[in-house]
């Protein structure tokens, strides 16, 4: 009971700190509403290889941009950490009669709700920006992708949460944590298939995009969002389910074997 009630007051903790904080709110949606408009408008007439011609490029974008929002977020989380070894905050919960990794297990899950939400957030403007559901899905098939892009939003928050986190804990150095968090998101981003399709990619580069946990959640998005994806549904919700586990046991391994100081 004394782990979870650890777990449970750094989720709250994270949760508090994101209803109080207006501005991290407003710049979380921000550069995804923009991506949506820039090249969602942009590119809506244009005829991008391997986009099927009746599929509107809007429609096409937004899994993608959930996808790019949940990284983004749960990526930048990490730095909490960091901040909280700078105040002292790490060190003192780091001496309460619990393990680490109910410690590492609270910032993940308080970092996965907040980063849910922010992706629920732009889902609702999506419709406002022209994403609909395709008009042959049936009021069933429709909850039903609504779920599933739930468990696909979770399962990346909590892949990219730890992966943060895994980073934040073998730094001390906020600003330093910040270029090589910029360093391995962008490559995740544009080799996931989210603004594009993989099969243009040349087949080295394809590689890189297979090994990309990304890739697989952003298609598992299309495919429960729009009915088009690259592969079966069920692999990438395996896959996804596989890569989520591997990078939390990551993360608890790393915080772990951290410095609270």
């Amino acid at each position: 009971m004394v782990e979870l009630r650890a777990i449970y007051v750094l989720w709250l903790r994270d949760l508090i700190k994101f209803s109080r904080a207006r501005e991290r709110q407003i710049g979380s949606l921000a550069m995804p509403i923009m991506f949506l408009l820039f090249l969602g408008f942009g590119f809506s007439g244009a005829n991008l290889p391997g986009i099927a011609h009746k599929v509107d490029y809007v429609k096409y974008l937004v899994p993608g941009i959930i996808g790019m929002n949940m990284l983004f977020g749960s990526m930048f989380s990490g730095i909490s950490v960091l901040w909280d070894k700078e105040f002292g905050f790490l060190k003192e919960i780091m001496v309460a009669p619990v393990s680490r990794i109910s410690i590492a297990l609270g910032r993940i899950a308080g970092g996965a709700t907040t980063s849910l939400v922010q992706g629920l957030l732009l889902f609702v403007i999506s419709f406002f920006l022209g994403f609909s559901f395709v008009p042959a899905f049936s009021p069933l098939r429709i909850v039903l992708g609504v779920v599933l892009m739930v468990v696909f939003m979770a399962l990346i928050s909590l892949t990219f949460i730890a992966l943060g986190l895994s980073f934040a804990s073998n730094m001390r150095d906020a600003e330093g944590f910040e270029l090589i968090i910029n360093f391995v998101m962008f490559p995740l981003f544009f080799l996931s298939g989210a603004i594009a399709p993989i099969t243009t990619l040349p087949p080295l580069v394809r590689i890189l995009s297979y090994l990309n946990p990304l890739t697989y959640a952003v298609d598992g998005l299309r495919a429960a969002l729009l009915g088009l994806s690259m592969f079966p549904l069920l692999f990438d919700l395996v896959l996804a389910v596989v890569f989520a586990v591997f990078m939390v046991s990551l993360a608890a391994f790393f915080f772990e074997r951290s410095e609270s100081v």
